[in-house]
């Protein structure tokens, strides 16, 4: 839909723009309102839309170079197909009918031959097409999706369901007076639910401030109070932090004693975490400790904002739940500016639409680790090596097709040479991308996927901050298509036609259909609200089976799974495994967020890859004296998995003993068919072992591990 706003309109007639398209950003984890602005058929700019109400006109600068990325010279848009051998680098344009016609008919024969769950699908981090792509898996019978779903976002979400019923959200519209963040740079990454925006507002007009990272972020700069902790240990800290507000009568007798399951089982746990011994296990001092728990639990409402880092490890499921904890134990649940339980405005929901129900018990029981990791299983979420082992050893059953879409697991996913062996093994892939992406040199066929400028859709009705917003088209670009479009075809061609739609707009209004609206009419609006209500638990409870918020969780207890939360060390550290600390002498954490980048993403955008043209390593000072490191050589990272490059860059913002090494990186720039996927990504170093996994959600340990560091120069 076309508007006219003031300052539009002003900059329509001063530079000649034709319209300007009310829509909403998806070039990360998506939320923020934008105005695009047309001239001459093309998209010229665009800019924040300063009357939504997540970011307030405010937009990142990934938002700002999509025109960037919609126009690249090198974007697929067209269908191809592989010529040679794989990694050949050699393709062949084909029609969007022979390329559909051969997916489908790769789909039916191995589901014929060797069973439905010889198929994979899978996606990154989605483009909301994840309800898409489980619906049409599940129609198939194959209960295996491949998602960042064990160590990302879905263990909060699997984990929250079973604690207080769903994913507590920060009410930053009624300002936090205390925040907690936690494992997140929310000023740089605006993951899932949140945008740095009001975060920054809530700090600027007062909010007190504790921020847990071994890296002095800029929220730690500002901070009242910095936690610096070992990686890996975040569990002991905060069991640490409820020792504190349990000895110290800090907790909310009312909350605890009416509306918890659990107590007494939990205070005993938590007995075993006193600050000295959590001082020893973190190298937080003990008074920090203690300081940091009274703020939190004195200054009201309260609010934990947490990021990925503290699901990226053995303790995923452990963390996410003992921060929960610390929400129910101070009373800060469903109440304003604390953590609110939104609920979203009436809609067929993520489940329903993805047809989960209509996958059989039977089909359901194969899927891939679900009895080795109970918690994902439950949420339909597979452990990406189960994958690999099913191509590589055909244990327990052979898989023989992968269909990825908005994914790069050759960057992305741990023990990426693995990784490789795997994706160069499977009978037939496919994946669906903007991009020539290293993954998809591997691929028989690969799809030209349209941005979120090129089609229409619901907008974050997978999240859990409680609005909808339309997304609406702007441009066509090639024969890309949307990932709704190229599934609701691809399903009519294995025989679900019944189960999808026409065309994808079928598929909105049945999304909108609980609303009375359809997808014409929704995006005539600008955005829909839940129902907001506070302290609901009152009236009903909470939805768990207890019916109340779970300290002591009943449903992991009938996993057979730990119901409390507890510390387990890193598979690799200083104490876990003293021996190789000898010969890997540095704690190396991975993955920290830099502004223009997603993932593996953008690297070939001209104004985001400008802002890093090379990787970078993190090295303390006096780390970097000890190796003969100087800012900005190339430096060799090795693990006993392999070594990679990356430059240097010093930082005394942390711990002596931590480097700290960005991920994701491939260069788009290099003629090889792989992009140089093995020069500097992270995941060459990291490990996949089962034993390493967090054993609830199978979340691999990919954010704490061991390494050594020296000048590439000395090697050459």
């Amino acid at each position: 839909m076309e508007y006219s706003f003031s300052n539009a309109a002003r900059e329509m007639a001063v530079y000649g723009f034709d319209r300007v398209v009310k829509s909403h950003c998806r070039n990360c984890h998506g939320g923020c309102g934008v105005l695009v602005y047309v001239q001459g058929g093309r998209i010229a700019k665009i800019a924040g839309d300063p009357d939504c109400p997540i970011n307030h006109g405010t937009l990142c600068s990934k938002g700002l170079a999509s025109t960037q990325l919609v126009y690249h010279p090198d974007r697929l848009t067209y269908p191809v197909k592989r010529l040679g051998p794989k990694g050949s680098g050699r393709w062949e344009r084909i029609s969007w009918d022979e390329a559909l016609d051969t997916i489908a008919g790769r789909i039916l024969g191995y589901k014929e031959h060797f069973g439905a769950e010889s198929v994979v699908f899978g996606y990154g981090t989605g483009r909301e097409n994840e309800a898409a792509i489980y619906r049409i898996a599940n129609l198939l019978g194959s209960p295996n999706v491949l998602t960042a779903g064990h160590f990302c976002y879905g263990p909060r979400i699997a984990t929250s369901i079973l604690t207080c019923g769903t994913n507590p959200i920060v009410d930053y519209e009624n300002r936090p007076q205390c925040l907690l963040v936690w494992g997140n740079n929310v000023v740089i990454s605006n993951p899932d639910c949140y945008k740095g925006e009001p975060f920054s507002v809530a700090v600027e007009a007062g909010a007190r401030l504790i921020v847990v990272d071994p890296r002095l972020t800029r929220a730690a700069a500002r901070a009242d109070v910095w936690l610096p902790l070992r990686p890996g240990t975040d569990t002991a800290l905060a069991l640490g932090l409820a020792w504190v507000i349990i000895h110290e009568n800090l907790y909310d007798r009312e909350f605890v004693e009416q509306y918890t399951h659990g107590w007494e089982e939990f205070v005993q746990r938590v007995n075993e975490y006193p600050p000295d011994r959590v001082e020893r296990i973190t190298w937080v001092p003990a008074e920090k400790i203690r300081e940091a728990a009274r703020l939190f639990a004195r200054t009201k409402p309260a609010a934990i904002q947490w990021g990925v880092a503290i699901e990226q490890q053995n303790t995923c499921a452990d963390n996410d739940r003992i921060l929960m904890c610390l929400m129910g134990l101070t009373g800060n649940i469903d109440v304003p500016g604390g953590q609110v339980l939104f609920r979203t405005p009436p809609i067929v929901n993520v489940g329903k639409f993805g047809a989960h129900a209509l996958l059989t018990k039977e089909q359901a029981a194969k899927r891939l680790g679900g009895e080795r990791f109970p918690l994902a299983g439950r949420f339909a979420i597979i452990q990406p090596k189960a994958v690999w082992d099913a191509i590589l050893e055909e244990q327990p059953y052979p898989v023989k097709m992968l269909f990825f879409i908005s994914s790069n697991p050759l960057i992305t996913r741990a023990n990426a040479r693995e990784v490789h062996r795997a994706l160069e093994k499977v009978d037939f892939m496919a994946v669906a991308d903007f991009f020539m992406t290293p993954t998809a040199e591997l691929a028989d066929i690969v799809l030209p996927a349209a941005t979120w400028l090129e089609m229409d859709y619901i907008g974050d009705f997978w999240k859990r901050h409680g609005r909808l917003l339309p997304r609406r088209k702007v441009v066509q670009i090639g024969e890309c298509r949307s990932d709704h479009e190229m599934l609701n075809d691809l399903a009519h061609r294995i025989g679900q036609g019944e189960y999808w739609w026409d065309t994808f707009e079928g598929g909105l209004d049945y999304i909108l259909k609980p609303l009375g609206l359809t997808w014409q009419e929704f995006k005539k609006m600008d955005c829909l609200r839940g129902e907001v209500r506070y302290q609901k638990y009152k009236q009903g409870g909470f939805s768990t089976p207890t019916g109340k918020f779970e300290l002591y969780c009943t449903s992991l207890e009938r996993m057979g799974c730990d119901p409390l939360p507890r510390f387990r060390e890193p598979p690799e550290s200083p104490v876990s495994t003293p021996d190789l600390y000898r010969d890997y002498p540095y704690i190396l954490i991975t993955g920290a967020r830099q502004p223009g980048f997603f993932h593996t993403e953008n690297r070939q955008v001209p104004w985001l890859r400008e802002l890093h043209r090379d990787p970078q390593v993190e090295i303390h000072p006096e780390a970097a004296a000890r190796e003969g490191i100087q800012e900005g050589d190339w430096v060799i990272i090795e693990s006993p998995r392999g070594k990679v490059r990356q430059r240097a860059r010093l930082f005394a913002g942390m711990d002596p003993r931590i480097v700290a090494a960005q991920h994701g990186w491939w260069f788009p720039e290099k003629e090889d068919p792989g992009h140089g996927w093995d020069e500097a990504n992270i995941n060459i170093l990291t490990d996949n072992a089962y034993e390493s996994m967090d054993p609830a959600m199978g979340a691999t340990s990919i954010r704490t591990l061991l390494c050594k560091i020296y000048p590439e120069k000395q090697h050459l």
